[in-house]
């Protein structure tokens, strides 16, 4: 029996510095409870050098590492809840900060908290100037901007000492679940997208609600000045979106009309109608379904990629290629009207 009382665990593409850093913070804020801990990073790109650096990282830090090459989506959080130690289960993006006060609140709550519960927890996200106003305590489930939700102010979520309260839906950078309860996300979602909303809805339908936890405070790296390492594809989002109404029972006309408005140009009649198929093949033939969405060849490629590609600690300077230059014939160089005569010689240089 594991003695761990929360896993706290982040999905990760090509973001080191934001994995160093979010789970840094909170083990210095949390050493005298690391046993209740259990910290968990996947790595949806193992094989680059930030994946590389990232394991490295947390081998030192006693963080589980799991490269997960095969599946490029945002889903793989699922995978947070399938390695859980303990019995509950906290995903949060990789870019997220705690106050010192937040993980010890949220052991001692869920220490309380039934055996039996089904609900998906949240927590206010404040701002980056972290004023006195009220943070985003939820999302509202309307459409706007590609997007299914719009950040919700609730004014009871401004005290931190305030009781839970139950929401419609919130963004996904950090939320909290029983891990026997998690109903966990589609098998047939293709890239990064279309969970909000969706998830709510499954916790719901299994007997759970959603609540926002007023202690549970956190902040969110929004900025990417260098640009986002993932692919963002809106056909796929779509697609999601499609999968995740249809499994749902929820009208996925709703999901054509918003993107008719945004990307009149894009084929979303058409998204749905595959998307359609799909869900009618998994209902037979799952892993037939899901291999049109990870075909079986590439997962292999990738799977054996991750596993022949050991991590090998850089050098101060990494040597890509090196080049050698022999001069056959002497060469002469005039400087200031000065001659200079080389009879033999000889350049290397190294790319690094």
């Amino acid at each position: 029996m594991s003695d761990k009382v929360l896993t706290i665990g982040a999905a990760t593409f090509d973001d080191f510095e934001g994995v160093f850093f979010t789970f840094q913070a909170i083990r210095l804020a949390n050493l005298e409870r690391l046993e209740s801990l259990d910290l968990v990073v996947i790595d949806n790109n193992p094989t680059s050098a930030e994946g590389m650096a990232t394991a490295d990282f947390c081998d030192k830090a006693n963080i589980r590492y799991f490269p997960e090459p095969t599946k490029r989506t945002t889903a793989i959080r699922d995978r947070i809840f399938r390695e859980a130690l303990a019995p509950w289960a906290m995903s949060i993006d990789p870019h997220v900060l705690f106050e010192p006060v937040t993980i010890p609140r949220l052991l001692a709550f869920l220490e309380l908290e039934s055996e039996e519960s089904k609900d998906i927890l949240h927590g206010p996200m404040l701002y980056d100037y972290l004023g006195d106003e009220t943070p985003a305590t939820h999302m509202e489930p309307v459409w706007r901007d590609n997007m299914f939700g719009t950040w919700g102010h609730d004014e009871k979520g401004k005290d931190p000492a305030a009781e839970q309260f139950e929401i419609p839906m919130h963004g996904l950078g950090l939320f909290a679940c029983r891990v026997d309860a998690w109903p966990g996300f589609s098998p047939l979602f293709r890239g990064f997208g279309g969970e909000e909303g969706y998830i709510h809805e499954k916790i719901r339908a299994q007997g759970g609600k959603a609540y926002c936890l007023p202690f549970l405070r956190w902040v969110h790296r929004f900025q990417r000045p260098r640009g986002i390492n993932y692919p963002l594809n809106i056909a796929e989002r779509v697609h999601n979106y499609c999968i995740g109404w249809l499994e749902t029972d929820q009208d996925p006309q709703e999901v054509l009309d918003h993107f008719a408005t945004t990307h009149p140009g894009l084929d979303a009649k058409g998204i749905l109608e595959k998307a359609q198929a799909l869900a009618t093949l998994y209902e037979n033939d799952p892993e037939a379904a899901i291999d049109q969405i990870h075909p079986p060849e590439i997962k292999l490629a990738e799977t054996q990629a991750a596993e022949i590609v050991p991590f090998k600690k850089p050098e101060k300077m990494e040597t890509w290629h090196d080049t050698d230059i022999n001069f056959g014939a002497p060469l002469e160089l005039e400087i200031l009207n000065r001659k200079l005569r080389i009879s033999k010689a000889s350049i290397s240089w190294a790319i690094r």
